[in-house]
Order: C-alpha cells, then sequence, then structure tokens
C-alpha cells in the first residue's frame, strides 16, 4: 500500500535549483535512509512533503488518514509546559476519546433505545481504540521513552523554556516516538543523542513496524536499521534496495561503468570527427563522410555528472605552548549547582583527549570551565603559557551574512578571490559561498564555521560535536586533518568511529558527574 506519491517534483531557491522532476514512492512498513552530501536538498524535501514548504512544480499526494510524525526542531514548546505536558500531548487523542467516552455516558440519560444503541457502539469503539492503545499506561510509557533517550535525567517536571537545544532535540523526539504515527520522518535525530540514547533509538527504529525516512551522516547507525537507500545527488533522487554499504557498493560500480561508457564514447566520437573533417571535401568520400556525421547528430551523448568540491581541511599551526596546557585541582563545575565531584585533571602539549558520557552531565561546561570562559563553583584551574585557542561551539548563533561577509569581517586584509578559495576549500560551491548563511543546511554552516577556525593559528583546539550535520566526506577529512594536527585537542564527541583514531585519552565524565543514572 502506498502511503506517499511525490510527481515530477521540482523546487529551487532564487536561481539555485535543489530538486528537478523528481518521483518517489513510499510503501507501508519501508524503512527509509534518504541520503546525499550537505546541500542537496534532503530537508527541503522532507519540508515540501510535510507542506511546510510550497514547491515550484509537481504533485505530493498523502494516503486518506495517514498520521505523519516529523522531528521539526522548531516546533513551538510554550514557557509553563512542563516535559511531562509535553511529552503526554503526544496521547492527546486518546486523551479526547476518553472525554467523548464521558460526554456519551452523560447523554445516555435522555436517549431513545435507537440512540442509545448507537452511543453503547460508538462507545464501545472507542473503549477498544482505548484499550488497544495503552491509554491506561500512559504514564509509565512516557517514562519508559524519557528514560530511553536521558530526558528523566533532565527532569519531567522542568519547564520546557528553560531546555538548551539538545535537550529541546530530545524532547520533541521523545513526543514523536510517543505518537507511533503511520510514518516517522527524522532529520538527523542522532545530533544531539549520546553513545548510549543511540543505541536506545537504534532498537527502537529496528523494531518500528510502521514506515519511516531517516536523514543521517551516521553511517553505522543508518546500515543498523535502514533496508532501503534513496540518494539525492544533482538534483535527482534514486533507490536502491539495501543498507548504506550495499549502496555504494551498488553505486561505485554504476559509476565506474558510466565512466567507462563515457571514455569509450568520447573516443568513438572523437574518430567521427576526425573522419568527417578528413573526408568531407572530397567528392569520393563525401557520402561516407555525410554518414558519420548523421551517426554523431544522432547519438546520445553520455554527460558525467560533475563532481562536488571535496573539503580540504589543514588547521593552521600557531607556536608551541608551554607543556602544560592545564592543571585543575578540587575542580567542581556547574552553573546553579554543582555537576561534578571535586575533581583534579592535567594535560600536557600533545595530548588529544575525548570527553565522553551522557548528554547533560557537564561535558561542555566542564570544557568551558577548564579553558576560562566560565568561572568553577570550586578548586582552581592553572593554564599553561602560550595557549592559542580555536573554540568549535555546538551551538553557535546564526549570521545575517552571506559566507563571503561572514569570512572576510574574520579576515579583512584578504581580497575576494582569496576568500572564495578558503570557502571552497571547506567544500562549499559557488552557489552555497554566495548564499545568506541562514539559507544554508546544517552541514553547510558547520564548514562555515569550520573554514573561520582552521584560517586562525592555534595551538589547541576545543571541538563541542564537530561532526554534527557534516557529511561523509567532510567527517572523513576532519577525521584526517585532526589527525594531522600537531597541537592539542580537547574533543566531545558522541561518535566513537570519528574520534577512536584521533586521541590519546578518553575521559568519561560519568565517572565524576553528580548526576544520577
Amino acid at each position: 500500500m502506498s502511503i506517499l506519491t511525490v510527481q515530477n517534483l521540482s523546487h529551487g531557491f532564487g536561481d539555485r535549483a535543489i530538486l528537478n522532476d523528481v518521483s518517489f514512492r513510499l510503501l507501508k512498513g519501508e524503512h527509509i535512509g534518504l541520503i546525499g552530501a550537505n546541500g542537496e536538498g534532503k530537508s527541503t524535501f522532507m519540508n515540501i512533503i510535510t507542506r511546510k514548504l510550497q514547491p515550484d512544480e509537481g504533485k505530493i499526494e498523502w494516503a486518506k488518514n495517514v498520521r505523519v510524525g516529523y522531528l521539526d526542531q522548531h516546533a513551538v514548546l510554550a514557557r509553563g509546559m512542563t516535559i511531562r505536558d509535553v511529552l503526554k500531548s503526544a496521547f492527546q487523542y486518546l486523551i479526547d476519546m476518553e472525554t467523548r467516552i464521558g460526554e456519551l455516558y452523560m447523554e445516555m440519560g435522555d436517549a431513545t433505545p435507537e440512540q442509545m444503541d448507537d452511543m453503547l457502539a460508538e462507545v464501545g469503539e472507542l473503549q477498544e481504540t482505548l484499550d488497544s492503545n495503552d491509554f491506561y499506561i500512559i504514564d509509565a510509557k512516557v517514562e519508559e521513552v524519557a528514560r530511553g533517550l536521558g530526558i528523566l535525567d533532565v527532569g519531567l517536571d522542568r519547564d520546557v523554556a528553560d531546555l538548551s537545544g539538545g535537550q529541546r532535540t530530545k524532547v520533541l523526539l521523545a513526543k514523536l516516538l510517543l505518537e507511533k504515527p503511520d510514518i516517522l520522518l527524522l532529520d538527523e535525530p542522532t545530533n544531539y543523542l549520546d553513545e548510549i540514547h543511540i543505541e536506545w533509538l537504534k532498537r527502537y527504529l529496528q523494531n518500528y513496524d510502521n514506515a519511516f525516512i531517516l536523514i543521517s551522516h551516521d553511517i553505522p547507525f543508518l546500515n543498523s536499521v535502514i533496508n532501503l537507500v534513496y540518494h539525492m545527488e544533482n538534483q535527482d533522487l534514486s533507490r536502491y534496495v539495501g543498507d548504506y554499504d550495499k549502496f555504494m557498493e551498488v553505486y561505485e560500480m554504476k559509476r565506474s561503468q558510466l565512466e567507462s561508457a563515457y571514455k569509450r564514447q568520447q573516443a568513438e566520437i572523437a574518430d567521427l570527427k576526425d573522419f568527417v573533417a578528413r573526408n568531407k571535401a572530397r567528392v569520393s568520400t563525401r557520402n561516407m563522410a555525410m554518414s558519420r556525421q548523421k551517426k554523431l547528430d544522432k547519438m546520445d551523448v553520455i554527460e558525467l555528472s560533475a563532481e562536488r568540491p571535496k573539503p580540504e581541511f589543514r588547521f593552521l599551526q600557531a607556536r608551541t605552548s608551554g607543556r602544560l596546557i592545564f592543571d585543575a585541582k578540587d575542580l567542581v563545575i556547574g552553573y546553579d549547582e554543582p555537576l561534578s565531584r571535586p575533581l583534579d585533571l592535567q594535560m600536557e602539549r600533545g595530548q588529544k583527549i575525548a570527553l565522553v558520557g551522557a548528554n547533560g552531565i557537564g561535558k561542555t561546561t566542564l570544557l568551558k570551565s577548564l579553558l576560562g570562559m566560565i568561572n568553577p563553583l570550586e578548586g582552581t584551574v592553572e593554564r599553561g603559557e602560550f595557549l592559542e585557542i580555536g573554540y568549535f561551539e555546538q551551538e553557535a548563533a546564526v549570521s545575517n551574512n552571506t559566507c563571503i561577509e561572514e569570512i572576510w569581517s574574520e579576515f579583512p586584509s584578504l581580497n575576494q578571490q582569496q576568500v572564495r578559495a578558503m570557502l571552497a576549500k571547506c567544500g562549499l560551491m559557488t552557489k552555497h559561498i554566495e548564499s545568506k548563511i541562514a539559507v544554508l543546511s546544517g552541514g553547510e554552516k558547520a564548514k562555515v564555521r569550520l573554514c573561520k577556525l582552521q584560517n586562525n593559528e592555534s595551538n589547541l583546539l576545543l571541538l563541542d560535536e564537530p561532526t554534527n550535520h557534516l557529511d561523509v566526506d567532510a567527517k572523513e577529512e576532519l577525521k584526517r586533518a585532526l589527525k594531522e594536527y600537531k597541537g592539542s585537542i580537547l574533543l566531545i564527541s558522541h561518535e566513537p568511529e570519528f574520534y577512536q583514531d584521533i586521541v590519546t585519552d578518553v575521559w568519561n565524565c560519568e565517572s565524576w558527574t553528580t548526576k544520577v543514572f
């Protein structure tokens, strides 16, 4: 059964085409990975099929009575609502049914026998729906999903207006999973989850009976939950059966075959053109030349898609720092209340350290406290000499500048050609470089920030979840550049596949936290 049918979809922003004559069909129970490089239009496609964005052309048709659940990170959460209120609102349609049952019982006192039969039948149907959806154990279901995604640690009675961006996303994801719609639309759901909760979400999706479309650059996660791949590239959408690894195998084979066919055809075209040029003027060979020209004119010429530029990251090295990076004694981190027991921590030049552990336990707070960005609640931190710090924040304010303006403001002595070259090296194309940062995809915004970071000299990098939103090529190149970097690194990441080959030490912050798990 087709849940969603998309026909001849085209869309663009200004003169920048995103999708061109794309068709797509979603069947019941399909687990789809929607993949492609940053800026190819994956999130735009999601916004179009959920009708948040009107396409330039095309038709989108949902099956009747389909309940669609979309992880919308821009959803409004009103001040005064607790996390528990938001999660329980996932069952609002069931709560409305229970209210309707109460109303029917009230109306039965004045009903005729015929009306009574109809009312009892309606009550029976409503009651059956409540029972089949576990209405009477809603609180237990709320707590189960909240625990799985690490929201219980935040506190279910906390006001949603006081949540960080990551906590807010987790609450929206939990609400969505509790709704258990006919189709889930998930746009990079693992970005704000730590390893434990990614594992929980993986098991949840593996056992999910309904359909979902998942955008993710986390390849191990994708491989574990999908059975179909739709690849978005050069304004087109192609379907592949199997997981991401199977897609790559078939995709590389198809690309290799196309390149071979292209080379053979180009050689044939060159031969035909050469024959025509040499023989069209001679009377004896003119007919043969005209025949070759006709063959050229009728030939369906193979075209290779222009390859996207692959990013190149290389962090500029400042002068060597002192041997000591920091020495913390009896350090207690936090804001209003302690997030850690007293800590004695040291870091020396050349160390590359990953801070790992569940969300909300203070990894970012620890990082900022160690480098003097916020004051500790107790204890001291002695920092070494000659530190030149490069900092990549997990959540950065979105600028209203274009990419060129943003880099130019950081490096005013450069000319426009040099600024464009810097951005292009980070994997951004002309159409992105000239756009406002606000309209870029999450991965493109991250590349602009990495462009600034790598072109300022540093001997200590602080990286807070740098791989969020980055596509596969950018992740691999960033990993290579960090392995090559001669300075020190303090890195927060929830992807072991990314940090394991980079770091010299792993610090598990769960062993220090005051939070209870």
